[in-house]
C-alpha cells in the first residue's frame, strides 16, 4: 500500500525526524518468511483473475489465505481501510474498494496486499489483465513491471534512495505515461510504513544513503494518460483524472551486501531466480 497523500504532510513531518532502521540477520529471516506468504496469496490471486469474478471474491479468498497462515491482514482496519486487499480497476490507481461487480473481459485489475507475520509486514501489488486485453493495456502493464526491476536494481548499499526514483521515472518516460506524484514507496519492517518515502520520479545521487539491512516496498504507478488523479467520495479509492487506465506493481525488498534481495517471491521463484542467476554466472 503506497504512502496516502491525506497523510503526506504528516508523513514528511515524522519521516524526515525518523531514522531508516536496518534490519537485522534475525529481523530478515522473518522478513523472508513473510514475503513468502504474501507471494504465495498473490500467486493464488493471479490464477483467479478471470472475466466473472468479483473483486470481493477476490479479497475474501486473500483474507482466508493470509488468516489461515496465522497472519494478519494488514490492511484491515489501517487509518479505517476496510479490506484486507486494495483492488483498483481500469482508472483506478489505487486503494480501489473490493466489491460484488464481476470483472469483464478486458479490464485490467490492479492487487495491492500485505500481511503481518511474525512482528514484520510484506507488501506486494501486480496489475493482471481480466481475459484478452489492448496491446496498449499490454504494455502498460510490462512497463510498469520493468519499472519496478529497474527501481530494485538501484536498491545498493552506498546509492542514494534517489538513485531508485530516477530509475523508475527515466524507465517510465521513455513510453511517455504520466507518473504518480501523489503517492510513493516506503520503507518497511516492524510497521507497513516507514522511512524513507521513495517516489517513483526524483534525480540519481540525492535522498537519503542507502544501506545494507535497509528494507524498502517500491510501486511504481503508472497512468496510460495523465499522471493527475482524484480521490473519490468514499475517501479512498484514488482514480486518474482523465479516465485512462493505471497500473500498479510492488515488491518488498531488502538492501544486502550482495545487492537487492527479493522477498516478495514464493520459494518456486526464489529457486527459479537462483538457477538463473547460476546459468547466467557460468555462461
Amino acid at each position: 500500500m503506497s504512502t496516502l497523500l491525506s497523510l503526506q504532510n504528516v508523513a514528511h513531518f515524522l519521516l524526515g525526524k525518523k531514522m531508516i532502521i536496518a534490519k537485522s540477520e534475525r529481523d530478515l529471516d522473518k522478513m523472508r518468511g513473510v514475503g513468502e506468504l504474501i507471494a504465495d496469496v498473490r500467486e493464488v490471486l493471479r490464477g483467479m483473475v478471470a472475466p466473472g469474478i468479483s473483486t470481493l471474491e477476490l479479497n475474501d479468498a486473500a483474507d482466508k489465505m493470509i488468516r489461515d497462515a496465522g497472519a494478519i491482514p494488514t490492511f484491515i482496519g489501517y487509518h479505517g481501510f476496510p479490506y484486507a486487499i486494495c483492488a483498483s480497476v481500469n482508472d483506478e490507481v489505487v486503494h480501489g474498494f473490493s466489491k460484488k461487480i464481476p470483472l469483464v473481459e478486458g479490464d485490467i485489475v490492479s492487487l495491492d496486499m500485505a500481511a503481518t507475520f511474525n512482528g514484520f509486514v510484506g507488501d506486494t501489488a501486480m496489475t493482471l489483465p481480466v481475459g484478452e486485453i489492448s496491446d496498449e493495456l499490454r504494455q502498460l502493464i510490462r512497463v510498469t513491471e520493468e519499472c519496478l526491476d529497474a527501481g530494485i536494481a538501484k536498491s545498493r548499499a552506498n546509492g542514494r534512495v534517489g538513485d531508485i526514483s530516477a530509475a523508475v521515472q527515466q524507465h517510465a518516460e521513455k513510453f511517455g505515461y504520466g507518473i504518480v506524484r501523489d503517492y510513493t514507496g516506503h520503507g518497511i519492517g516492524r510497521q507497513m510504513h516507514e522511512a524513507p518515502q521513495i517516489p517513483n520520479h526524483g534525480r540519481a545521487g540525492t535522498k537519503e544513503k542507502i544501506r545494507v539491512g535497509y528494507c524498502f516496498a517500491i510501486e511504481p504507478m503508472l497512468n496510460l494518460g495523465s499522471a493527475d488523479v482524484r480521490t473519490l467520495s468514499d475517501k479512498w479509492t484514488v482514480v486518474t483524472l482523465d479516465g485512462k487506465a493505471s497500473a500498479h506493481a510492488e515488491h518488498t525488498i531488502a538492501v544486502t551486501a550482495d545487492g537487492p534481495e527479493i522477498l516478495t517471491l514464493t520459494r518456486e521463484q526464489k529457486r527459479q531466480l537462483r538457477a538463473k542467476a547460476s546459468v547466467s554466472a557460468t555462461s
